[in-house]
Parts: C-alpha cells; sequence; structure tokens
C-alpha cells in the first residue's frame, strides 16, 4: 500500500510529481494559517487591507507587507522601487501553493518576522520531515449532504484551531468511549453554538469544559448522518476563541461483525488545525494489526493504509499538522 503520510516539502524544479503538488499544497496551507491566525503576523497586513473576509487573506495586502520589507532592505536591483500590485501573482503562487521557493518564503519569514519556532517549523516542514504532516482531500461526505447543513445551519462561523480525540475500547473489543477536546474561534460575531455532526444514532453525549448543553433538537440529514448543536458557554465575538471538551459513548445493537466496529475515523468537512488522535486499546483485548488511514470519504474504501505498532500504553498515536476534506483515523484485525 501507498503511505498515507503527506509530507509538505518541494523546492525541486522541473517536471512536478502528484506527490511533489501536494507538498507545494501543503505547505502553502500552514503559511495561509500563520497568516490568518489572530496576531501580529495577521495585523500587519490587515492594516493595509481595505475590506477584510473572515477566513481569507488579502493578497494585496500581504503584498504592502513584502514590498514595504524590500523598500527598506534591498536585495536586488530594482527593490528600492517594487510596487506592491507586482509582488501580487509572487504571493498568490505561495499562498495557492503553485510556487514557493527558497527567495519566497525567506521575503515572508522577513516580511512577517516570524518566531524563531515558526521559521523553524516552516523549514521543517519544506524540508519534507516526517514528524509532521498535512492532510487534504477532495471530500469527507458527499455534496449533498454538505449543502443539507449549510441549509440546516447556514455559513461557518468558526474554525477548529486544535483537535484532540482520546479513544477508548473496552474489554469487548468494542469503541466505548472517545473524549474530544478542541479549541476554536469566531469567524463571526455571536457564535453562541456549533454543529455536531456524527455517523451513529447509538451514541451519547456528554459535554463539559466551554459548553453549557446540547440543543435537544436531533436533525438526520441522511440515513447515517445526524446532527445536533452544542451550545457554548459564553457567547463568542469575533476572533475569540474557547476550549470545549466532550465526551462521546457508543452503544451497539447487537454482536454482528462488521468492518466498522473495528475502527475509528474522523471526518474533516473544513479546515480543523493541529490534530491529535490517540486510540488505546483494553489490556485483555489487544489487536493482532493495526493500520492508520486514509478513507475516499464516509462512503469510500481505504485508499491509503500504513501499518503502526501499539506502544506501552497499549495505544496508537498520530499528529497531523491540518486536516481538510479528508476521513482519517485507525482500524485494526484482532
Amino acid at each position: 500500500m501507498k503511505e498515507c503520510r503527506t509530507y509538505v516539502a518541494w523546492w525541486a524544479t522541473g517536471s512536478v510529481t502528484v506527490e511533489q503538488h501536494a507538498y507545494r499544497q501543503a505547505a502553502a496551507a500552514y503559511l495561509r494559517e500563520l497568516l490568518l491566525r489572530p496576531g501580529r503576523y495577521r495585523r500587519k497586513w490587515e492594516q493595509y487591507a481595505e475590506r477584510s473576509r473572515p477566513g481569507q487573506v488579502n493578497q494585496l495586502a500581504v503584498a504592502e507587507v513584502l514590498a514595504r520589507y524590500r523598500w527598506s532592505h534591498p536585495r536586488e536591483r530594482g527593490d528600492s522601487d517594487v510596487l506592491p500590485r507586482q509582488l501580487k501573482d509572487t504571493v498568490l503562487r505561495a499562498l495557492s501553493g503553485k510556487m514557493l521557493s527558497r527567495a519566497t518564503l525567506s521575503l515572508f519569514v522577513d516580511a512577517f518576522d516570524f518566531t524563531e519556532a515558526d521559521t523553524d517549523r516552516l523549514r521543517r516542514l519544506a524540508a519534507g520531515s516526517g514528524r509532521i504532516s498535512v492532510l487534504s482531500g477532495p471530500r469527507a461526505i458527499r455534496p449533498d449532504a454538505i449543502a443539507d447543513m449549510a441549509e440546516l445551519f447556514g455559513p461557518p462561523r468558526t474554525q477548529t484551531v486544535s483537535l484532540h480525540d482520546h479513544i477508548s475500547t473496552g474489554a469487548d473489543g468494542l469503541v466505548s468511549r472517545a473524549r474530544t477536546l478542541k479549541v476554536i474561534e469566531a469567524i463571526a460575531d455571536g457564535v453562541d453554538r456549533i454543529p455536531f455532526i456524527y455517523d451513529t444514532d447509538a451514541l451519547t453525549l456528554e459535554v463539559g469544559q466551554g459548553c453549557k448543553g446540547v440543543s435537544g433538537q436531533l436533525h438526520q440529514l441522511r440515513e447515517d448522518i445526524f446532527t445536533t448543536e452544542i451550545l457554548l458557554a459564553k457567547t463568542l465575538s469575533l476572533g475569540e476563541t474557547l476550549t470545549l471538551e466532550y465526551w462521546n459513548s457508543f452503544h451497539y445493537r447487537d454482536d454482528t461483525p462488521d468492518e466498522r466496529k473495528r475502527e475509528y475515523r474522523r471526518v474533516s468537512i473544513r479546515r480543523a488545525e493541529n490534530f491529535d488522535i490517540r486510540v488505546e486499546f483494553h489490556p485483555e483485548r489487544l489487536p493482532r494489526h493495526v493500520w492508520w488511514a486514509v478513507w475516499d470519504g464516509m462512503d469510500g474504501d481505504v485508499i491509503t493504509e500504513e501499518p503502526v505498532a501499539l506502544d506501552s500504553q497499549h495505544s496508537v498515536h498520530r499528529y497531523i499538522r491540518s486536516l481538510e476534506r479528508t476521513v482519517v483515523g485507525f482500524h485494526w484485525a484482532w
């Protein structure tokens, strides 16, 4: 099987392979994340933006930052006279993943004065570090289900800054409980709830930190997709963040062997940063084999997988820099 991890790196010139294209896309995604993250990087370009849309980088404003840096730190002839609009294509190619050269990356690092840690992470990504990965796929669920959710909940009002899943199996070998810890950021004013989407009706949802309760309204979008809403402990203003914690307990109606009882998947419809997943197996029922896998959407088969070994705590773990329009997780065999 082809290894499922997509490492972030691309410096080569000449012909571009499918993997190299994926590397560039992932590197660009992390650069966009830095520029969109609330803080001084974002403030640096926003001061030149005539208008700013949530979740989008104003390319001309970023070009203004790069141009001003080159004015005060000329390296080549013409740097002192370069116009922001002349750098807009450079910004477009970098943020879209079409082209991200060493020189362009260095310009972004210097112009925005990235911290040592952010710079190191960017360079490790660009060098193809196997410890950081980004997954972006063509789809997570069918377009009709996405349309139904958009009609039900409206446009997105939050984005996920970090997401941690800790899953436990019981002595019977079935997934019994999943703890989720996530940090969200409001991309609109007056956010007081978030959608909760799941693919089984045999589940108990318990909320904790950052959550006031559950709406109690259950919607069935498809035969296998259900939604409700988690009510937040406070109403968020634009740019405000909140840490949420909740638990899912799973119930099984029968003992019929089913592949879906031997897996745990995370469906990412929209972009989610800093995803961490851990599955801990009961010591009385340890699997013979475990694979980290990527699925072709909720309805599709495994498209890539990679065998992984249990650690001393009978668990497997994976960290992903970001997820978008993909389905990932672990599956196992007894």
